[in-house]
């Protein structure tokens, strides 16, 4: 059984495995990476790299894990200006950082996000949509007028979940018919029309 990295050289180890992952994925897709080449890009034996890993479907759950801790950590230092924006506008600086996110080093996770499309990423989206459903709470506690919107938690559950099945609907063609930067236009016109008109037949 691959054994838990408990020392700072087994963590090292274990995200020099996950790295060469990510790398290989971009370069090879998910049907052709082997742990063999993960393990030849990381500069470790099968061997070792089956001490911490049982297969490559282990490395690919590491991975999927590892993306969305890494997009949690890219928005958590956002929300104070995200909370103080006009929505619209937040959901446009938002989305803008993670695509800026997903073209880091030479469209990596862009590459690899599209391989990871493919399979159960909803499966890991959980701390996402915890942390987008509690900045939404925010933005309404900066913007007291928002009380006044009806069906809160239903609402902003419907905006977020439908957002980020279009992002990743969106990021999975290969050729998609809109731009990354209509999709971020058209959402968040979507949810400042939403808004705006809730405004206007609450305001009685």
């Amino acid at each position: 059984m691959p054994r838990k990295p408990q020392q700072e050289r087994s963590r090292a180890t274990v995200d020099a495995i996950i790295e060469a992952a990510f790398i290989c994925v971009a370069e090879r897709g998910i049907q052709t990476t082997t742990t063999r080449h993960v393990a030849e890009i990381a500069g470790i034996s099968v061997g070792s790299l089956y001490e911490y890993f049982s297969n490559k479907e282990a490395i690919f759950d590491a991975m999927n894990q590892r993306f969305v801790s890494d997009v949690v950590a890219m928005l958590q230092p956002l929300i104070p200006s995200l909370v103080r924006l006009p929505i619209g506008e937040a959901i446009k600086l938002m989305l803008g950082q993670f695509g800026d996110f997903l073209n880091r080093n030479n469209q990596r996770y862009l590459k690899c996000a599209r391989q990871a499309m493919r399979v159960d990423i909803k499966d890991y989206m959980e701390p996402i949509t915890r942390l987008l459903m509690d900045v939404v709470m925010q933005h309404v506690m900066h913007h007291p007028e928002h009380m006044r919107l009806r069906r809160i938690p239903a609402m902003s559950y419907i905006f977020i979940n439908g957002g980020i099945f279009t992002v990743i609907r969106h990021l999975s063609e290969p050729a998609p018919p809109i731009s990354y930067e209509e999709l971020t236009e058209g959402l968040a016109d979507m949810v400042d029309h939403y808004v705006a008109q809730e405004l206007l037949l609450t305001a009685s």
